[in-house]
This record gives structure tokens, C-alpha cells and sequence, in this order.
């Protein structure tokens, strides 16, 4: 009897050929050109480039904040393109967790509240939204810290707030732009080792980052140069068994 065969999972993300312009004065810049590659569910990727280099402009259409002028982006199969934009508004609150450098915290609301907004917007009751966010503060370590307003936290406490707030809808990936950007040495070492923790676990994560040494604690490396990938390296395997 012969073994059975497993069909390969379709990827989480794959972008087809895609491309972006802008015009800026007589001049058009082409951000994007003719960018592919997939991400396959519980993947760690790392996005690098220098200034110019297309990657701001790749995590805006990862995230379903802008679309491409070309190409296919497909999340889940779905082609964002084909989307009315209370549907990619759906999917930036349910399917996409966002991590961002300068946290992006409301000031004079706590650590509870800022993580239960995505579950506000969704509809969902107070009772389940108070839970669901403080099992997202306990998975960064900050139980004790849920009642504090974002100026009574350190900063390595408020991008683990934040993180905290992009897990709480247990979205499809996560996207962190330049998390560490703004940290010490030893905060952004937390934080990176909260992402290594997550990515165990099966999350999925894409973040941009100019730092070599954020980049080698990923799976995955990707480098652009004037909108073009130039490099794609696998540093360690995927994992395999991702979270629902």
C-alpha cells in the first residue's frame, strides 16, 4: 500500500507580481516592481531595505492600508483588490494585528482598555472583551500593569501593550513596523523575545526592521532595493503547526 501524499497548505500571503507607483510633482516613483513571494502560515519574516526601498509601501498593502496598482495580493486566498473598503476595514480589525514603532497607544486610557479597542469595534460585549484582553496582557507579561495609563508605563511595557492589543483578536498575522525602533537595548530584547515566543507558538509575523542583528532573530530575511526584492533568505525552518 502506498503512503498517501499531503497537499501542500496554499499560503497565508502571496503576492503576485506586484506593483505601486506614485506621483510626486511631473515625476512617477515606482515603489514596488513586480514584487512575489509568499508567506506561508507560521512564518517569521524580517523585511529589510534602506530608505527608498520600497518596504514602508510592501507593509501598507500587507496590511490592507493601501492596495497595489498591479498584481495579485491574496490573504487567505481572498484578492484584497476585489474588496469594497468596509470589507478591508474587516479585515485590518480581525485578520491583521498592527505593531508600530511609536506604539500608537491612547494616552488617558489604560493598558486594558487600548487592547480591548480592537474587540469595541468589533462588536464585542464588555464581559468578553475584559477577558480576552487580559489573557492578551498576561501572554506579555504585564498583568500587573493593566490598570496603568500609557505614561506610567516604560516604553519596552508600551509596545508589549501594543502587542497585547494586536494579538487580542487572534489575527492571521501580525505586522510590526520597526518595533524596536524606539527601545533601549534591553526593552527591545524583551520584545523580540515575546516575538520569538509567539512565532513558536505558530503565530505568523512580517516586520520591518533596518537592524541586522532584529532581522537574524527571524526565520526568514527579505531585502529590497528601489522596490525590487534582492535577497530572500530562509535562516530556519517554518513552523509547521500554526494557531487558528
Amino acid at each position: 500500500m502506498s503512503a498517501q501524499m499531503s497537499t501542500p497548505r496554499p499560503p497565508l500571503i502571496a503576492l503576485q507580481r506586484v506593483t505601486k507607483s506614485y506621483r510626486m510633482g511631473t515625476q512617477t516613483v515606482h515603489a514596488l516592481r513586480t514584487i512575489t513571494f509568499g508567506v506561508g502560515a507560521g512564518d517569521y519574516i524580517a523585511i529589510m531595505g534602506a530608505s527608498g526601498s520600497g518596504k514602508t509601501t510592501l507593509m501598507n498593502i500587507l496590511g490592507c492600508l493601501d492596495i497595489p496598482d498591479g498584481g495579485r495580493y491574496l490573504l487567505d486566498g481572498v484578492d484584497v483588490r476585489s474588496l469594497e473598503d468596509d470589507e478591508l476595514a474587516l479585515i485590518r480589525n480581525s485578520r491583521i494585528g498592527f505593531v508600530f514603532q511609536s506604539y500608537n497607544l491612547v494616552p488617558r486610557t489604560s493598558a486594558l482598555q487600548n487592547v480591548e479597542l480592537p474587540l469595541v469595534y468589533a462588536g464585542v460585549r464588555k464581559k468578553d472583551r475584559e477577558r480576552r484582553a487580559h489573557a492578551a496582557l498576561r501572554h506579555v507579561g504585564l498583568a500587573d500593569r493593566v490598570r496603568h495609563l500609557p505614561s506610567e508605563l516604560s516604553g519596552g511595557q508600551q509596545q508589549r501593550v501594543a502587542i497585547a492589543r494586536a494579538l487580542v483578536n487572534s489575527p492571521a498575522v501580525v505586522l510590526a513596523d520597526e518595533p524596536t525602533g524606539n527601545l533601549d537595548t534591553r526593552s527591545g530584547a524583551e520584545v523580540l523575545e515575546i516575538f520569538a515566543g509567539l512565532n513558536e507558538e505558530g503565530r505568523t509575523i512580517v516586520m520591518i526592521t533596518h537592524e541586522d542583528f532584529v532581522a537574524e532573530q527571524a526565520r526568514r530575511v527579505i531585502r529590497l532595493r528601489d522596490g525590487e526584492i534582492v535577497e530572500d533568505v530562509r535562516l530556519r525552518p517554518l513552523v509547521r503547526e500554526a494557531v487558528a
